[in-house]
């Protein structure tokens, strides 16, 4: 166990890529399998269980601490993290390391389970226990079990960079091995270093970077429109349908297979040839037309579709890439030989069907294209004819260029502090509208967008002019006014505004503009009206 809560401190003392690359390479260099797989578990955010309530952990530490629960609060809602903050409270900055904690292994698989299921006052017991004993690291680690939160910055890239480093096998194989359902156990390391075996399971995928990453003039920075394959980004789910051995596995971005929910389309691919994977955007589409998102959400939340709902919201595939055939692995050759192989097998297969390719001469004219997507469209993408099929993101194959967002003007009317980082900033803000009758009722929260500096002068401002507290969150007056920005909206009960907008974020800080002149809760209706499908 010390060997783990060491790697935790190194990755969580520094910013640098290299550094935490060096201390994950050696800690799977040294550690125990079993560890190992619970440590690569952790860290990619594959273990999420709460094994005590962050509400009654607060207040045994202040009965512990002997002092007011609102003074826990209060020091939690500056820190931002609470296993920090019961780590910085508890009176052992100073002491050794402790070795009270079991092996890695034995406290996530038999200790933290079995005292989740204790009464209340062994729970407490237990805590008093650790508390009195365990160093800094120790107690900060061990909060982040039990609160079920071991984010500590690690791109889940980076931890399979270590693995190939360590175990000397191909990122790309470590990444797939990964993106399978696997469970930690004493063979990891074996299970790593194995062959890959006929299986459902997807590769991992392949991901753009915003094309604005590359700065000012970035369209001058892509070279010639001709080496680049120019598609739709679609507002779906994107998705790898895998057939091997006679069966049929739709998966998610996300690692989820979600056959259950789509039987119809499990039937339809069952008539591809085996050894066969296609990568592609899961979207409902009826007549020709793409439904909005909130369709797509309706068939997701269904284990178990009717026939009825199948019917009004249909679903399909629209296939990007091509990235197995015949059981031979293909993500080598390039996009345009890939492409070119996912042409002739549609040519084959009807149920295939494929997003079309978009061409013009220049980016001035891909500019007038992306200015007027169809709906459904997000965007653009841009993929270099001679790109691989990667693992995760990868800089200089694949771009994504969104299109402008939707935006309104609104007045800031909440704010909260931020977590981790942020903690200090009041960066959790609630952003509200006019309505008719001269009310401004809130329709979205957002957390970025503005910078460091922007950050603190709001904070500085917050603090001296906050009218109201409730809980962490404090009220102020309709004094400023903020451009923020969303992907979509769609009309919604739950939402006192009458609608939900997908994605807010900040885009400027109105200073020229006075409250009284944001916008009204009629420009949501004006936007929702521009892009609305009918849904039935």
């Amino acid at each position: 166990m010390q060997r783990f809560v060491e790697l935790y401190r190194a990755l969580d003392q520094t910013q640098s890529q290299n550094e935490r690359l060096a201390a994950l390479t050696a800690y799977f260099r040294e550690a125990d399998a079993h560890e190992a797989a619970w440590a690569v578990k952790l860290l990619t955010g594959g273990h999420a269980r709460r094994f005590v309530s962050p509400r009654q952990l607060r207040q045994w530490l202040a009965d512990y601490l002997q002092i007011p629960v609102l003074l826990v609060e209060e020091c939690y809602h500056h820190v931002g993290d609470l296993s920090e903050t019961v780590a910085l409270l508890l009176p052992n900055r100073h002491r050794p390391f402790s070795g009270l904690l079991p092996p890695l292994p034995q406290l996530a698989e038999v200790e933290l389970p079995r005292l989740a299921e204790s009464p209340s006052e062994e729970q407490r017991q237990w805590l008093h226990t650790h508390w009195d004993a365990l160093s800094f690291w120790e107690s900060f680690l061990l909060h982040k079990l039990l609160l079920g939160s071991m984010r500590v910055g690690v791109a889940e890239g980076l931890v399979i960079r270590a693995l190939s480093i360590s175990l000397e096998v191909p990122e790309i194989a470590i990444a797939q091995k990964l993106t399978a359902a696997w469970h930690p156990s004493p063979h990891f390391l074996t299970y790593l270093r194995a062959g890959q075996t006929l299986s459902l399971e997807p590769y991992p995928f392949f991901l753009a970077y915003p094309v604005e990453d590359l700065g000012e003039n970035f369209l001058d920075k892509l070279g010639s429109p001709s080496e680049y394959q120019v598609e739709w980004k679609w507002d779906g789910v994107r998705v790898q349908v895998i057939v091997r051995g006679g069966q049929v596995s739709l998966i998610s971005r996300g690692g989820v297979c979600i056959n259950a929910g789509f039987p119809e389309l499990i039937e339809r691919f069952r008539r591809l040839p085996s050894g066969t994977v296609l990568d592609g955007e899961l979207l409902m589409v009826k007549g020709g037309q793409v439904l909005p998102f909130a369709a797509l959400q309706k068939r997701l939340l269904r284990k178990r579709p009717s026939t009825a709902l199948i019917a009004e919201y249909p679903a399909t595939v629209w296939f990007y890439d091509l990235l197995e055939i015949e059981g031979t692995d293909i993500r080598e050759k390039p996009l345009s030989e890939r492409r070119q192989l996912l042409e002739e097998l549609r040519q084959r297969f009807a149920q295939i069907e494929v997003s079309p390719i978009l061409r013009a001469e220049t980016w001035t004219e891909y500019q007038a294209v992306r200015a007027n997507p169809p709906y459904g469209a997000e965007g653009l993408m841009l993929k270099r004819k001679d790109s691989p099929y990667l693992s995760g993101r990868k800089r200089g194959y694949w771009w994504k260029w969104k299109r402008e967002p939707y935006s309104v003007d609104a007045v800031l009317v909440y704010a909260q502090r931020g977590h981790g980082r942020r903690s200090g900033w009041f960066t959790d803000l609630t952003f509200a509208l006019w309505s008719e009758e001269g009310e401004l009722i809130t329709f979205a929260k957002a957390y970025s967008g503005l910078t460091d500096a922007e950050m603190q002068e709001l904070t500085r401002w917050v603090r001296q002019q906050a009218t109201e507290k409730i809980g962490p969150i404090v009220k102020v007056p309709p004094q400023w006014v903020f451009e923020i920005g969303f992907e979509g909206i769609q009309p919604s009960a739950r939402h006192k505004c009458g609608y939900a907008v997908r994605f807010p974020r900040i885009l400027r800080w109105r200073r020229d503009k006075k409250p009284e002149e944001a916008d009204k809760l009629s420009r949501l209706a004006a936007l929702a009206a521009w892009g609305e499908v009918p849904i039935s």
